[in-house]
């Protein structure tokens, strides 16, 4: 009897392939499309105003989701999980960016909703394993691990930190041993029309749109003085929570030399501090306090391993060391650029996710970086 599949079928040349995939190796496949996030109303679901924002394209997204369904004449089913989602991810995101820091609402989405919800949703509808369009691999014997997709510009692994074994060993990641370019070359003989679609980026479920205007209906603006490390007022900010250490646009600041970076926040005096060029001593930082862990190992004990700290981020060479179960002291003597409060860390043994965490504190020396 074939083992029963649902597909996480996003309307994306990604999970399209991914359902061509399962199909090959034998399963009994259905798709269903996500919708996580309502953007025809003033009030949400659950009753929380906010001024009408731009309509995300996710009706699109249905509609091609349901295209490449028929195309692979395979079921197709659409869920909501929009209260799920408000509860879970996005009023976290908005207390995040309250308190000033950077949130990654795709790590926490990955883990509320899509491996969350949607694996509940789906065991009770009889499946088997759940399936996503991701770039990454997973091992389920002699042991559940989780693995680095083989395409490096592709990986999402970074994204999937938060997973557990028990999430892990009931997914399947049909093209996380592919390269992008071989995607689109398998919806092309398909002759699927999500062949050519463009990536989607921006917030999960939320989609692409001016980020800082659509905070702005959630966060009211406090805007305040833009100044150099010197006490120099060189501009003006909307609001402190909309910037990220080592941001260089959206600051509306130019004028001759090299160009201005944030290089850290004065909260209690609603101050962004800034300085021209990238190589500002205070955007870099050799150890940080990482809490919210989620580890994948049996055991906890110190380590050396790498780290990521942002998506596209480098590698970095690591020494872990528990301070409790929870709670990671992470040092890079080499030194990170950039490692922000709020971002996740993400732990690497080679091509295997170790666990992941979030950024809580970051050093220079004994020095906290006014993050």
């Amino acid at each position: 009897m074939k083992k029963k599949v649902i597909l996480g079928l996003s309307g994306g040349v990604d999970s399209a392939v991914a359902a061509i995939r399962l199909l090959e190796q034998g399963y009994d496949v259905t798709g269903v499309f996500m919708r996580n996030w309502d953007s025809s109303i003033n009030n949400d679901v659950l009753g929380n105003p906010h001024v009408n924002d731009d309509v995300c394209p996710q009706e699109k997204d249905f509609i091609d989701a349901q295209n490449v369904a028929q195309a692979l004449n395979i079921p197709f089913l659409r869920i909501d999980f929009v209260a799920e989602y408000w509860d879970h991810v996005f009023s976290y995101f908005l207390d995040e960016y309250r308190a000033n820091r950077t949130p990654n609402p795709d790590i926490l989405c990955n883990k509320e909703i899509k491996f969350k919800a949607f694996l509940i949703k789906a065991l009770e509808l009889g499946a088997d394993y759940i399936a996503m369009g991701h770039y990454a691999r997973s091992l389920h014997a002699p042991e559940v691990k989780l693995l680095r997709g083989i395409d490096p510009s592709k990986d999402q692994s970074y994204f999937l930190c938060q997973l557990t074994k028990e999430q892990i060993g009931k997914t399947l990641f049909p093209i996380g041993d592919m390269y992008k370019k071989d995607v689109r070359e398998v919806a092309r003989k398909h002759g699927l029309q999500v062949a050519a679609k463009k990536d989607s980026t921006g917030v999960c479920f939320i989609g692409e749109r001016n980020f800082r205007e659509f905070l702005k209906n959630y966060l009211p603006a406090q805007p305040g003085n833009i100044e150099t490390l010197d006490g120099e007022i060189v501009g003006t900010h909307e609001g402190t929570m909309y910037y990220t250490i080592g941001q260089r646009k959206g600051l509306k600041m130019g004028g001759a030399g090299e160009p201005w970076f944030v290089l850290g926040k004065d909260v209690p005096r609603n101050v962004l501090l800034a300085g021209r060029g990238d190589k500002q001593e205070l955007l870099y930082s050799d150890r940080c306090i990482v809490n919210k862990i989620n580890w994948l190992e049996t055991e906890k004990k110190d380590r050396d391993c790498t780290a990521k700290f942002r998506y596209r981020g480098m590698d970095h060479d690591v020494s872990l060391h528990w301070l409790d179960d929870d709670t990671l002291e992470v040092r890079y003597p080499k030194k990170g650029k950039t490692v922000t409060p709020g971002q996740a860390a993400v732990f690497y043994d080679q091509e295997e996710v170790l666990g992941g965490g979030t950024i809580d504190t970051v050093y220079m020396g004994e020095a906290i970086r006014p993050y």
